[in-house]
């Protein structure tokens, strides 16, 4: 499926208001030209002195990715000033050989740094986040070449690629040597390079990219490729930190659209059903961090937890890894897993100010906003920006998909068709109906795809009246002939449905005879509640405890109300939920409770007890 381009959608909505406030918030303040903070890391005197070898270097990249995207989506002239400004800046501190960071020369990746000692995490003798640093240099240059059109930021871009193929070639160097996580922190320049190959069609990328991924599965604590094929849970490979192993995958994934290698793609998918069945919050983020050194760290498959920390990075690289095999396969299962994570995870951690972020964000926790330099800021603001191009899509028959349900408009060219404006309105996600008018410039024949939710039982498709079949969890295909002011009547029933999960720890052991004995020593059962896509959940439980314990009866029962959902246990008044992302206006401090404890039957008394 080929995906929009920035400048063909304009989401609005909930979306909408989110990207707007990132345009007008973080995009337009964070940085600005070359004094601001972010930018001045790489003025010449602190690079000299600069031996911290911390990852502050990365939000120039992801600046001018997602400021780049957005000056383009909007027409903001001020905003792409700013743009070209911080590029030239520096692309005039680029070092003759390539080099692009912000390291001192004796901390530089060129350089052998001392050997690695076995650590939990992972981690070089010397902290060096320098080839993640270029990583998102590449990625912000060539997105900014295409805002532009300007060849000076590609071949900038391509200078970096050339230095890293010439250091990871000549032998002295190996990736996994260049950031911790074994390797994981350096290893996404799968990405960047592979991103390199498809823009500019030069072999030498493609080979950078095989090169890292042969050094990936040199590295015994990692082998992400073959791990991955041959089924091993995410937490299994290197240490399993989530972000870096996601971004990982988007490189893979890169490279199956690169090469057609049927592996590549396999392995993508492996993990990508395990996280999706084990390690995403009812909102859609990646999570862990229960019982571990690293909060960032996928837990083993099984473990549950409603504390449990998801990082706004991971949830950007969960929605890339999802873009990618929407694109490759077409298949709604993606389109429908970045779009939950879009309405709750990322939109629950950004501030209505478009500025602050939280870097960590609990299905029952604390609302914090994070830092100055922290990496969720940048990463929020760039996984924002990837929503409008998902939205639509054309693919390799010719059909026009909406993959993205909301208020939005497109114009798109379809093969044949010519151009075509489509445009959603209504107030998805929080209530069911939409109408989505589809204006060909002339009455002409093609197919759409409107994706139908897999929690959407019982919808109602129609076109001018007339009814199609709308099956929950794919794409309903509506092939005619299409003329100006046709209109599509989507309407999703979005009762609230009760979800239930567990916290269970089970000891495993062997009797005398050698069979297998599993005891149950540790229960605990939870309830949450979702309606339509979103995620609900309610303040301290009666204005000032953190977690309830609920019973009921029979079945738990939950009645929408408005936009607010009802809980109604036993012996008890009713529990008001609302939308997971607003709570609390979103603001600093709040609490949030997702899961509530669910109370265990209790066993009758036995005479003699």
């Amino acid at each position: 499926m080929r995906l929009s381009l920035p400048g063909e959608v304009a989401l609005g909505g909930l979306l909408g208001d989110a990207l707007e406030a990132n345009r007008a918030g973080r995009l337009s303040h964070f940085v600005t030209d070359e004094h601001s903070p972010a930018i001045a890391l790489f003025a010449p005197d602190k690079v000299a002195v600069n031996e911290e070898g911390d990852w502050y270097g990365e939000h120039a990249g992801k600046w001018l990715s997602a400021a780049a995207r957005a000056a383009v989506r909007t027409g903001d002239a001020a905003l792409l000033g700013n743009v070209r400004r911080v590029a030239d800046y520096l692309i005039s501190r680029q070092d003759a050989d390539g080099y692009l960071g912000n390291y001192a020369p004796s901390r530089r990746f060129m350089a052998p740094q001392p050997p690695k000692p076995i650590t939990w995490d992972g981690a070089p003798a010397l902290r060096t986040w320098d080839i993640w640093t270029h990583s998102y240099l590449i990625l912000g240059l060539i997105e900014v070449h295409r805002a532009t059109g300007d060849e000076h930021y590609l071949a900038a871009a391509r200078r970096i690629g050339d230095l890293c193929w010439r250091v990871l070639s000549g032998g002295a160097v190996k990736i996994t040597d260049l950031g911790n996580h074994f390797g994981l922190s350096a290893t996404a320049l799968l990405d960047p390079a592979t991103e390199l190959y498809l823009t500019t069609g030069e072999r030498r990328y493609l080979d950078l990219a095989e090169l890292v991924l042969a050094q990936i599965e040199a590295e015994s604590r990692n082998r992400l490729l073959s791990l991955a094929l041959a089924g091993a849970d995410p937490s299994e490979i290197a240490t399993g930190k989530a972000y870096q192993l996601l971004w990982n995958l988007v490189g893979v994934a890169k490279l199956h659209r690169a090469t057609g290698e049927a592996r590549y793609l396999g392995a993508v998918r492996n993990i990508w059903a395990a996280v999706r069945a084990h390690h995403l919050t009812l909102g859609g983020g990646p999570w862990g961090g229960v019982a571990h050194r690293s909060r960032e760290v996928f837990n083993p498959a099984g473990v549950f937890s409603p504390d449990a920390y998801v990082e706004t990075c991971s949830t950007m690289a969960w929605i890339q890894l999802n873009r990618e095999l929407l694109a490759i396969t077409g298949d709604a299962a993606f389109a429908q897993e970045i779009e939950r994570s879009a309405y709750n995870d990322l939109l629950g951690a950004q501030a209505p100010d478009g500025e602050d972020w939280c870097y960590y964000s609990f299905p029952n926790g604390r609302r914090t906003h994070t830092t100055y330099w922290r990496c969720c800021k940048s990463s929020g603001a760039m996984a924002l920006e990837e929503l409008p191009a998902i939205a639509y899509g054309v693919t390799a028959d010719g059909a026009l998909a909406v993959n993205l349900l909301g208020a939005s408009t497109a114009v798109l060219d379809l093969p044949g068709a010519g151009r075509v404006r489509i445009r959603q309105e209504g107030r998805y996600p929080l209530e069911g109906p939409l109408s989505i008018s589809v204006d060909p410039a002339a009455a002409t024949r093609f197919a759409m795809l409107v994706r139908i939710p897999d929690w959407a039982v019982g919808a109602r498709l129609q076109v001018n009246g007339e009814r199609f079949a709308a099956e929950p969890g794919g794409y309903a295909r509506i092939e005619r002939a299409w003329r100006p002011g046709d209109v599509i009547s989507l309407d999703l029933p979005m009762p609230a449905r009760v979800h239930h999960a567990v916290n269970l720890n089970v000891q495993e052991s062997l009797a005398p005879g050698g069979e297998p004995v599993a005891q149950e020593v540790l229960r605990r059962d939870y309830i949450a509640l979702t309606r339509g896509p979103l995620v609900y959940a309610t303040g301290p439980i009666d204005g000032y405890r953190l977690a309830e314990t609920v019973r009921f009866t029979d079945a738990p029962v939950a009645v929408a109300d408005g936009e607010t959902v009802r809980l109604h246990p036993a012996d008890r008044p009713p529990i008001v939920f609302e939308p997971y992302f607003r709570l609390g206006d979103r603001r600093d401090g709040i609490w949030r409770v997702t899961w509530l404890e669910l109370a265990p039957p209790v066993a009758p008394i036995q005479a003699g007890n």
